[in-house]
C-alpha cells in the first residue's frame, strides 16, 4: 500500500515497483467506483490481445440471436 500525493496539476505517479508489479505500461483505465478508484492496466496493443477471440464461423445474425437469448435469460434469473 502507498499513499500518494498529488502534483499541481492533479496528476499522481505510481511507484516503480507497483507499476513493475503490474506490468502497467504506458496506458491505464481509470474507474470512478463511487469511494474509491480502479486503476486497471490496459494492452499496449489491445488487437494483439484479442487476437482470435472471436475467431468463429457463425453469421453475426446467429449470433445476436444467441447474445440476446442468454441477456433474457439473465434478466429472468435476476428477477427470481
Amino acid at each position: 500500500m502507498s499513499i500518494l500525493e498529488l502534483d499541481q496539476k492533479g496528476r499522481l505517479t505510481l511507484p516503480k515497483d507497483i507499476r513493475e508489479s503490474l506490468d502497467i505500461g504506458k496506458k491505464v483505465l481509470i474507474i470512478n467506483a463511487g469511494d474509491h478508484l480502479k486503476v486497471i492496466p490496459l494492452p499496449s496493443d489491445p488487437f494483439k490481445t484479442l487476437h482470435g477471440a472471436f475467431n468463429t464461423k457463425k453469421p453475426f445474425k446467429e449470433l445476436r440471436k444467441q447474445a440476446e437469448k442468454t441477456a433474457q435469460n439473465e434478466a429472468k434469473k435476476e428477477r427470481s
